[in-house]
């Protein structure tokens, strides 16, 4: 069973169908650059390229970097400020031709990762961050998804905390791994303390390059780790929302070797799987 996930980012614009009883991609991806400025019509023409470039004709997550309740933009820090307050799933799916799911780009990795990734099994509280253009947060309770946590705009040393500890802080800024690591450091402790996680999920596409800055990163109780499906997780997380039928697992860390506390988790709404909140799609 598969479902197309588009995967909306500030610097870039991917997708893939994925198969979502094992949560990969069943084609190789396609990224188009983000248009900038990033105007929701500019956007929307980049969403219908995308489809189009699958002859796609079936069910389709979107994620976008920002919070979204009901298919509305509440937030978009980093793209054009028109996208706030609009109704993202009436013009996105305008563009695809047909109804899509939109929903918060962290939350989407989240659910990927808890359920086929470095999360899967288990309880208690995780964070995901996500590490790119900004930073996006996905915040899970015995598998249960706390929706548009958006963490990533914790005020740190007078400055929001993307401003220092992001992939682009780290490239504006040409930051060394030494320096920006203890950036990233400086981050995970503000998380922890507020939330006291027992495992700390880093994802984004710099988390290919893991091994050159998580070392660096001490003194946290919690475990740090890489993310399992580094930067394909927001679209397989946007896939698996489309598709309330598929065979994945229903809630976040579910499957075989989940852990018996996350079987009844869920906040199911809808047709969506009880490991999302419904992003709106209407019944």
């Amino acid at each position: 069973m598969q479902a197309l996930g588009i995967d909306i980012g500030g610097t870039g614009m991917k997708a893939a169908p994925v198969d979502l009883e094992a949560g990969k991609f069943a084609a190789e991806r396609v990224k188009i650059a983000t248009p900038h400025p990033a105007e929701p019509n500019a956007m929307a023409e980049v969403v219908t390229k995308l489809v189009d470039a699958f002859s796609w004709k079936g069910p389709i997550g979107i994620t976008f970097p920002g919070v979204v309740t009901n298919g509305v933009i509440r937030s978009a820090a980093n793209l054009d400020k028109a996208w706030i307050g609009l109704d993202a799933r009436s013009l996105l799916a305008k563009a695809a031709g047909q109804e899509v799911r939109v929903l918060n780009d962290a939350d989407a990795a989240g659910v990927a990762e808890m359920t086929f990734g470095a999360g899967k099994g288990e309880p208690g509280t995780v964070v995901m961050v996500t590490l790119g253009t900004g930073i996006g947060t996905a915040l899970f309770v015995n598998g249960t998804l706390v929706p548009n946590t958006e963490f990533g705009h914790l005020e740190i040393r007078g400055k929001d905390a993307e401003a220092r500890a992001s992939e682009h802080a780290k490239d504006t800024h040409d930051m060394s791994w030494k320096h920006w690591a203890k950036n990233v450091g400086e981050y995970l402790e503000h998380i922890e303390a507020l939330m006291s996680p027992q495992l700390i999920i880093v994802g984004g596409g710099i988390s290919k390059q893991s091994e050159k800055f998580l070392p660096l990163i001490t003194g946290l109780q919690a475990r740090v780790v890489p993310a399992g499906m580094l930067n394909d997780a927001g679209i397989v997380g946007a896939a698996m929302a489309a598709h309330p039928g598929s065979a994945a697992p229903a809630v976040a860390g579910a499957g075989a070797n989940a852990n018996p506390a996350l079987a009844s988790a869920g906040t199911g709404n809808g047709p969506a799987p009880s490991g999302f909140p419904n992003p709106g799609l209407p019944e």
